[in-house]
Protein backbone atom coordinates (compact mmCIF):
# COMPACT_ATOMS: atom_id res chain seq x y z
CA UNK A 1 0.00 0.00 0.00
CA UNK A 2 2.29 2.80 -1.49
CA UNK A 3 -0.90 5.91 -1.79
CA UNK A 4 -2.20 7.17 1.44
CA UNK A 5 -3.36 9.95 0.31
CA UNK A 6 -7.09 8.96 1.22
CA UNK A 7 -5.59 6.75 4.31
CA UNK A 8 -7.90 6.87 7.08
CA UNK A 9 -7.67 5.06 11.16
CA UNK A 10 -9.30 1.93 10.76
CA UNK A 11 -11.59 0.33 13.38
CA UNK A 12 -10.55 -0.99 16.61
CA UNK A 13 -10.96 -4.48 16.38
CA UNK A 14 -14.18 -6.12 18.52
CA UNK A 15 -14.09 -8.59 20.96
CA UNK A 16 -15.91 -11.45 18.90
CA UNK A 17 -15.52 -15.13 18.25
CA UNK A 18 -12.92 -15.91 15.46
CA UNK A 19 -14.05 -19.64 14.46
CA UNK A 20 -11.14 -22.24 12.63
CA UNK A 21 -10.88 -25.34 11.53
CA UNK A 22 -8.64 -27.15 13.91
CA UNK A 23 -10.21 -24.71 17.00
CA UNK A 24 -11.78 -21.24 17.28
CA UNK A 25 -10.95 -18.09 19.66
CA UNK A 26 -13.03 -16.65 22.16
CA UNK A 27 -13.01 -13.27 23.79
CA UNK A 28 -11.47 -14.11 27.41
CA UNK A 29 -13.75 -14.82 30.24
CA UNK A 30 -12.45 -15.79 33.66
CA UNK A 31 -15.65 -17.62 34.72
CA UNK A 32 -16.26 -19.17 31.37
CA UNK A 33 -12.40 -20.82 30.70
CA UNK A 34 -10.98 -20.13 33.98
CA UNK A 35 -11.79 -23.52 34.81
CA UNK A 36 -10.02 -25.55 31.61
CA UNK A 37 -6.77 -22.75 31.83
CA UNK A 38 -5.89 -23.75 35.02
CA UNK A 39 -5.76 -26.98 34.44
CA UNK A 40 -4.35 -26.83 31.21
CA UNK A 41 -1.38 -24.63 32.54
CA UNK A 42 -0.58 -26.39 36.42
CA UNK A 43 2.58 -27.71 36.44
CA UNK A 44 3.27 -25.91 33.15
CA UNK A 45 5.92 -23.41 34.71
CA UNK A 46 8.34 -23.34 31.74
CA UNK A 47 5.37 -21.95 29.49
CA UNK A 48 6.18 -18.67 31.55
CA UNK A 49 10.02 -18.40 31.14
CA UNK A 50 9.73 -15.03 28.52
CA UNK A 51 6.54 -13.46 30.16
CA UNK A 52 6.55 -10.62 31.60
CA UNK A 53 4.70 -12.72 35.00
CA UNK A 54 5.91 -15.12 36.85
CA UNK A 55 4.47 -18.79 37.06
CA UNK A 56 0.57 -18.04 38.80
CA UNK A 57 1.26 -19.85 42.49
CA UNK A 58 -2.67 -20.86 42.60
CA UNK A 59 -6.22 -20.52 41.32
CA UNK A 60 -6.94 -17.25 42.32
CA UNK A 61 -3.78 -15.51 41.69
CA UNK A 62 -4.26 -16.78 38.10
CA UNK A 63 -7.34 -15.49 37.77
CA UNK A 64 -6.52 -12.28 39.09
CA UNK A 65 -4.02 -11.93 36.02
CA UNK A 66 -6.87 -13.47 33.10
CA UNK A 67 -8.86 -10.60 34.75
CA UNK A 68 -6.33 -7.82 34.32
CA UNK A 69 -6.16 -9.06 30.38
CA UNK A 70 -10.06 -9.23 30.00
CA UNK A 71 -9.98 -5.49 32.09
CA UNK A 72 -7.60 -4.17 29.35
CA UNK A 73 -9.50 -2.38 26.31
CA UNK A 74 -6.42 -1.33 25.10
CA UNK A 75 -5.90 -5.07 24.21
CA UNK A 76 -8.07 -8.03 22.44
CA UNK A 77 -7.85 -11.63 24.82
CA UNK A 78 -8.54 -14.71 23.45
CA UNK A 79 -9.20 -18.39 24.98
CA UNK A 80 -7.93 -20.62 21.99
CA UNK A 81 -10.28 -23.26 22.57
CA UNK A 82 -10.04 -26.91 21.08
CA UNK A 83 -12.84 -29.41 21.74
CA UNK A 84 -14.44 -27.02 23.77
CA UNK A 85 -12.56 -26.42 26.46
CA UNK A 86 -9.24 -23.36 26.47
CA UNK A 87 -5.58 -24.94 25.90
CA UNK A 88 -4.09 -21.50 26.39
CA UNK A 89 -4.49 -17.83 25.52
CA UNK A 90 -3.13 -15.29 23.77
CA UNK A 91 -3.42 -11.32 22.57
CA UNK A 92 -4.15 -9.09 19.85
CA UNK A 93 -2.40 -5.99 21.12
CA UNK A 94 -0.44 -2.96 20.49
CA UNK A 95 -3.37 -1.87 18.34
CA UNK A 96 -2.54 1.52 16.33
CA UNK A 97 -5.71 2.29 14.52
CA UNK A 98 -4.10 5.35 12.84
CA UNK A 99 -1.80 3.30 11.25
CA UNK A 100 -3.16 -0.07 10.91
CA UNK A 101 -0.76 -1.87 12.93
CA UNK A 102 -1.40 -4.67 15.59
CA UNK A 103 0.05 -7.96 17.43
CA UNK A 104 0.00 -11.20 18.11
CA UNK A 105 1.41 -11.62 21.60
CA UNK A 106 1.23 -12.89 25.24
CA UNK A 107 1.09 -16.51 23.64
CA UNK A 108 0.34 -19.05 26.97
CA UNK A 109 0.02 -22.38 25.72
CA UNK A 110 -0.34 -24.96 27.31
CA UNK A 111 1.49 -28.30 26.69
CA UNK A 112 -1.50 -29.76 25.06
CA UNK A 113 -1.79 -27.13 22.99
CA UNK A 114 1.82 -26.42 21.33
CA UNK A 115 2.87 -27.84 18.29
CA UNK A 116 -0.39 -28.43 16.94
CA UNK A 117 -2.50 -27.37 14.07
CA UNK A 118 -4.49 -25.49 16.34
CA UNK A 119 -2.04 -23.31 18.00
CA UNK A 120 -0.92 -22.53 14.38
CA UNK A 121 -4.30 -21.89 13.22
CA UNK A 122 -4.62 -19.42 15.97
CA UNK A 123 -1.59 -17.17 14.94
CA UNK A 124 -3.54 -17.01 11.52
CA UNK A 125 -6.87 -15.86 12.14
CA UNK A 126 -5.85 -13.56 14.48
CA UNK A 127 -3.56 -12.29 11.35
CA UNK A 128 -6.73 -12.70 9.32
CA UNK A 129 -8.78 -10.89 11.27
CA UNK A 130 -7.09 -7.58 11.69
CA UNK A 131 -6.26 -7.75 7.63
CA UNK A 132 -9.69 -7.97 6.59
CA UNK A 133 -10.09 -5.07 8.63
CA UNK A 134 -7.64 -2.65 6.33
CA UNK A 135 -4.68 -2.96 8.94
CA UNK A 136 -1.62 -2.72 6.84
CA UNK A 137 1.35 -4.51 9.17
CA UNK A 138 1.22 -7.69 11.45
CA UNK A 139 3.97 -7.73 14.14
CA UNK A 140 5.43 -10.66 16.55
CA UNK A 141 7.81 -9.17 19.03
CA UNK A 142 9.87 -11.47 21.33
CA UNK A 143 12.89 -11.56 23.47
CA UNK A 144 15.97 -12.50 21.62
CA UNK A 145 16.81 -15.35 23.70
CA UNK A 146 13.36 -17.11 22.53
CA UNK A 147 14.99 -18.96 20.11
CA UNK A 148 11.76 -21.16 19.91
CA UNK A 149 9.96 -17.72 19.56
CA UNK A 150 12.02 -16.40 16.93
CA UNK A 151 11.75 -19.80 14.73
CA UNK A 152 8.01 -19.70 15.31
CA UNK A 153 8.01 -15.78 14.11
CA UNK A 154 9.52 -17.19 10.37
CA UNK A 155 7.54 -20.33 10.42
CA UNK A 156 4.98 -18.33 10.41
CA UNK A 157 5.93 -16.13 7.59
CA UNK A 158 7.12 -13.28 9.20
CA UNK A 159 10.16 -11.19 8.38
CA UNK A 160 13.11 -10.27 10.71
CA UNK A 161 13.37 -6.31 10.78
CA UNK A 162 15.94 -6.17 13.47
CA UNK A 163 16.79 -5.99 17.73
CA UNK A 164 15.82 -3.47 19.92
CA UNK A 165 18.79 -3.50 22.32
CA UNK A 166 17.92 -2.70 25.84
CA UNK A 167 14.31 -2.66 24.90
CA UNK A 168 12.92 -3.51 28.17
CA UNK A 169 13.55 -4.85 31.79
CA UNK A 170 11.45 -8.08 32.50
CA UNK A 171 11.74 -9.47 35.52
CA UNK A 172 14.68 -7.85 36.56
CA UNK A 173 16.85 -8.41 33.62
CA UNK A 174 17.60 -6.69 30.58
CA UNK A 175 15.64 -7.63 27.15
CA UNK A 176 16.49 -7.27 24.03
CA UNK A 177 13.69 -7.52 21.60
CA UNK A 178 13.40 -9.06 18.24
CA UNK A 179 11.31 -7.76 15.30
CA UNK A 180 9.47 -9.21 12.86
CA UNK A 181 6.32 -8.32 10.72
CA UNK A 182 3.70 -9.25 7.83
CA UNK A 183 2.67 -6.18 5.83
CA UNK A 184 -0.43 -6.21 4.15
CA UNK A 185 1.01 -6.59 0.31
CA UNK A 186 2.43 -10.18 1.54
CA UNK A 187 -0.36 -11.14 3.66
CA UNK A 188 -2.27 -12.64 0.36
CA UNK A 189 0.43 -15.32 -0.08
CA UNK A 190 1.29 -15.85 3.39
CA UNK A 191 -2.72 -16.59 3.37
CA UNK A 192 -2.60 -19.05 1.27
CA UNK A 193 0.17 -20.80 2.70
CA UNK A 194 -1.32 -20.85 5.98
CA UNK A 195 -4.49 -22.31 4.41
CA UNK A 196 -2.79 -25.12 2.62
CA UNK A 197 -1.18 -25.97 5.60
CA UNK A 198 -4.17 -26.28 7.36
CA UNK A 199 -6.21 -28.19 5.08
CA UNK A 200 -7.04 -31.38 6.48
CA UNK A 201 -5.65 -33.26 3.40
CA UNK A 202 -2.05 -31.90 4.32
CA UNK A 203 -2.10 -34.34 7.75
CA UNK A 204 -1.86 -38.06 7.25
CA UNK A 205 -4.02 -40.47 9.29
CA UNK A 206 -1.84 -40.08 12.43
CA UNK A 207 -2.27 -36.60 12.72
CA UNK A 208 1.57 -36.13 10.61
CA UNK A 209 2.07 -33.09 8.16
CA UNK A 210 2.75 -34.19 4.37
CA UNK A 211 4.20 -30.23 3.32
CA UNK A 212 5.62 -27.83 6.23
CA UNK A 213 4.59 -24.64 6.77
CA UNK A 214 7.80 -23.11 6.31
CA UNK A 215 8.28 -24.22 2.64
CA UNK A 216 4.86 -23.99 1.47
CA UNK A 217 5.82 -19.93 2.56
CA UNK A 218 9.08 -20.16 0.83
CA UNK A 219 7.15 -21.07 -2.55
Amino acid sequence: MSDLKNWTARPFPERKVLDGRFGRLEPLDVAKHGDDLWAAMTGADNVWAYLPAWPPKDRAEYEALLDTMVRNRDICPFAVVVDGKARGHMWMMEIRPAHGVFEVGWITYSPALQRTPAATEAVYLIGDYGFSLGYRRYEWKCNNRNEPSKRAALRFGFKFEGLFRQHQVVKGENRDTAWYSILDSEWPARKAAFERWLDPANFDAQGKQKVSLSSLHAV
